[in-house]
C-alpha cells in the first residue's frame, strides 16, 4: 500500500461519521441545559411516550375488537341473505344494511335495497369479489365508500343446485355492508380521550419531573452554595446532612474533604506559627551579635569600634556561625516537614540494616565521644533510602545529643523495628506522649540547642513508608525511640509483613 493510500485511509477512519457527528452535537447542546430542566424534560418525554404507547395500544385493541364483532355479525347477516336469496325471499328486511346480488362478472342482479345508480356508481367490486362469486368459494371482507359513508362490507358466495353448471361469469355471490359510522365515532372519540389524557399525562410528569428536580437537586444546590461559601469566605463549616441516599453520601464526602481542609489548613497555620516562634529566638540572638560585631569592627560607621580580645572575638564569630548553622538546619527540618504527602518518587529496594550503618556513621563521625552498642537483622522494604536515613539520623542525633561523655547508644533493628536508646536523663511520663510532635521541647530540652522538629521528621517518614513511631523509657533510665516499618526479613521479592511491632 503506499504512502498516500495509507494516509487517506487513516483520515477516513478518523473522519467521525453522521451518527458521532450528531451525537457530539446534541451533547454539546445539552451541556449548557441546566440539570434540572434535563431532569424535567427526560421525565415528560418518557410519561409522554408511555402514555402514548398505551392509548395506541388501547385504539387498536378497541378498534379489532369492534371491527372483529362487526365481521360476525357481517357473517351472520350474510348467510341469512344467502339463505333468502335462495328461498326467492326478498331480503330488504335486512335494512339498514346494504346487500348487492351480483355476477362473477360483476353486474348486479335481482332486487337490492340500494338504487341501481348508487350500486353502479359506489360499489366497485374487486377482484377478489368476483373470484368468490365466479369459483362460489371462501369469502372476502372490504370496506366501501358509499355515499360519503364507510362501510364494512362481505362477500359470500350463493350456492345452489345449478351453480357448478353455470359458467364462473354467471354464477352469483351476495354483497352485504354495514354503515361505520357508528364505529367511526366511537373510535374518534377514543382518540380524542387518548390525545386529552396524553396532554394531561404530560402535564402532570411535567409538574412532577419539576417537583422531583427541585426535590432532589436540593442537596447539590446545598453542595453548591457551601461551595460558593467557602470560595467566598474560606470558612470550612460542614454542612447539614440529611437521609442515607446517594446525595446524602456525597455530601459526607463533601463534609470529609471541609474537615481534611480544616485539619490542614490548621496545621498550616500551627506550622507557620511554631515556625515563626522558633525562629524569633535565632534571628534575635544573630541580630545582636552582627550589631555588636559591627561596633566592634566600626563598620560603615564613624564611631571608634570597641576594643575586646581576641578570644572574645573569636567566641562571638563562633556563636554567629552556630546560630547559622542552626537557621540553615531549621530552614531544612520545615522544607521536610512541609511535604506532608507521601514522596511521589517511586520507592525503590531498601534494607533497613544497611540505611542504619550508614547513619551510624555518620553520627560516629559527628560523636566520636559516644559508644555505639549496634545489633542489626537483615529488613528489606520498597521505600525512599534518603528519607529513611534522615529519620534514623535523627535518632541517632536525638540519642547522642542526651547521651553524657563516654556514654553508650544502644541500636537495635529486630523484625523491621528499630530501637535506639541512650543513658541521658530519659523522658518524663507527661511528655511521652508528646515527643514526637512539632516544635514540641519539653522542659529540660528548651535548654539544648535544636528546633524541636527532628522527632517529628521521623515520624513523617515512618508514617510515609505505613509504619508508626513509640517512645518510652530504657531499662538503663534513658530514653527510647524507635520505629517499625511493614517489610520481609529476606530480600526476596514478596508481601510485606503487616504483622504488629513488638513492644519496645
Amino acid at each position: 500500500m503506499s504512502p498516500l493510500v495509507a494516509t487517506d485511509h487513516l483520515e477516513s477512519e478518523e473522519r467521525p461519521g453522521p451518527y458521532e457527528r450528531l451525537r457530539a452535537k446534541i451533547t454539546e447542546m445539552m451541556s449548557h441545559v441546566p440539570l434540572r430542566t434535563r431532569i424535567t424534560a427526560l421525565v415528560m418525554i418518557a410519561v409522554g411516550l408511555s402514555v402514548a404507547l398505551a392509548s395506541i395500544a388501547a385504539w387498536v385493541t378497541v378498534r379489532n375488537q369492534i371491527l372483529s364483532q362487526m365481521d360476525n355479525s357481517l357473517y351472520q347477516k350474510a348467510e341469512r341473505a344467502t339463505d333468502l336469496v335462495n328461498s326467492h325471499v326478498a331480503v330488504g328486511l335486512l335494512d339498514p344494511t346494504v346487500y348487492v346480488v351480483y355476477q362473477g362478472d360483476g353486474t348486479p342482479t335481482g332486487p337490492s335495497n340500494l338504487p341501481l345508480q348508487v350500486v353502479q356508481d359506489d360499489i366497485k367490486f374487486t377482484p377478489a369479489d368476483l373470484q368468490v362469486a365466479q369459483t362460489s368459494s371462501g369469502d372476502h371482507y372490504s370496506t366501501l365508500v358509499i355515499d360519503g359513508v364507510h362501510y364494512r362490507a362481505l362477500s359470500v358466495p350463493i350456492k345452489t343446485v345449478e351453480t357448478p353448471l353455470l359458467p364462473p361469469n354467471e354464477r352469483t355471490a351476495v354483497l352485504v355492508a354495514e354503515s361505520m359510522a357508528d364505529t367511526q365515532q366511537t373510535l374518534g372519540r377514543l382518540s380524542l380521550v387518548s390525545i386529552l389524557v396524553g396532554i394531561a399525562g404530560i402535564a402532570v410528569a411535567g409538574s412532577a419531573g419539576i417537583t422531583v428536580g427541585r426535590a432532589g437537586l436540593r442537596p447539590v444546590d446545598r453542595l453548591t452554595e457551601a461551595t460558593e461559601y467557602v470560595a467566598r469566605t474560606g470558612d470550612l463549616r460542614p454542612i447539614d446532612v440529611q437521609g442515607t441516599d446517594e446525595l446524602a453520601r456525597l455530601a459526607t464526602s463533601f463534609n470529609s474533604m471541609l474537615t481534611a481542609l480544616a485539619r490542614s489548613q490548621e496545621h498550616q497555620k500551627r506550622l507557620i506559627a511554631d515556625a515563626g516562634h522558633e525562629l524569633r529566638t535565632p534571628l534575635t540572638s544573630m541580630r545582636t551579635n552582627i550589631d555588636l560585631l559591627s561596633q566592634v569592627f566600626g563598620a560603615g560607621s564613624g564611631l571608634n569600634p570597641i576594643q575586646i580580645s581576641d578570644a572574645d572575638r573569636s567566641e562571638l564569630i563562633g556563636d554567629v556561625r552556630a546560630q547559622m548553622e542552626e537557621l540553615s538546619v531549621l530552614v531544612g527540618d520545615l522544607v521536610e516537614l512541609s511535604r506532608d504527602t507521601k514522596p511521589q518518587a517511586s520507592p525503590e529496594p531498601v534494607n533497613l540494616g544497611d540505611v542504619v550503618r550508614q547513619a551510624v556513621d555518620r553520627v560516629r563521625r559527628r560523636a566520636p565521644h559516644l559508644k555505639f552498642d549496634i545489633q542489626l537483622q537483615p529488613w528489606y522494604l520498597e521505600g525512599d533510602p534518603a528519607a529513611l536515613e534522615r529519620a534514623v539520623t535523627n535518632l541517632l542525633d536525638n540519642a547522642a545529643k542526651w547521651s553524657p561523655e563516654d556514654g553508650t547508644v544502644t541500636v537495635r533493628l529486630s523484625d523491621g523495628l528499630l530501637q535506639v536508646a541512650d543513658q541521658g536523663p530519659g523522658i518524663a511520663e507527661e511528655d511521652l506522649p508528646h515527643v514526637f510532635e512539632r516544635f514540641y521541647r519539653s522542659t529540660e530540652a528548651r535548654t539544648m540547642p535544636g528546633s524541636g522538629l527532628g522527632l517529628a521528621i521521623v515520624r513523617q517518614a515512618a508514617e510515609n513508608h505505613g509504619g508508626r513511631v513509640a517512645a518510652a523509657r530504657a531499662p538503663s533510665g534513658g530514653a527510647l525511640l524507635g520505629f517499625w516499618l511493614p517489610g520481609r526479613p529476606t530480600e526476596d521479592a514478596g508481601p510485606q509483613n503487616g504483622g504488629t511491632p513488638a513492644k519496645a
